[in-house]
């Protein structure tokens, strides 16, 4: 079994930055692909950004190239996202998932674990 806990989520202006961290706990051995996703009211899921187990390549939707980043953290098992020039619309609740996924990885049935979610409120 594996714990997520997402932090960093807040109410901040256009333009402005946010770093979400998530911890997850359990099975740490087992090295997993984490990903970000996020909802908002009314619409699906939608894949943010994830970082593969294997070699730590970076994967970002199209929306978030290029402000946002996600990281692991030098703990192994914390990964971060910095959000940059964040916009209105990247407004919703951020999730963090845990997976084995090597390809693919926007898809989030390939995620089993999932933290409860932060919200990130971007205010124009």
């Amino acid at each position: 079994q594996v714990q997520l806990v997402e932090s960093g989520g807040g109410l901040v202006q256009v333009g402005d930055s946010l770093r979400l961290a998530c911890v997850y706990s359990g099975r740490t051995v087992i090295s997993y692909t984490m990903g970000w996703f996020r909802q908002a009211p009314g619409k699906e899921r939608d894949f943010v950004a994830a970082i593969t187990w294997t070699d730590n390549s970076p994967y970002y939707s199209d929306s978030v190239k290029g402000r946002f980043a996600i990281s692991r953290g030098s703990a192994k098992n914390t990964v971060y996202l910095q959000m940059n020039s964040l916009k209105s619309e990247d407004t919703a609740v951020y999730y963090c998932a845990a997976g084995r996924a090597q390809k693919e990885v926007s898809s989030p049935a390939l995620y089993p674990y999932w933290g409860q979610g932060t919200q990130v409120t971007v205010s124009s």
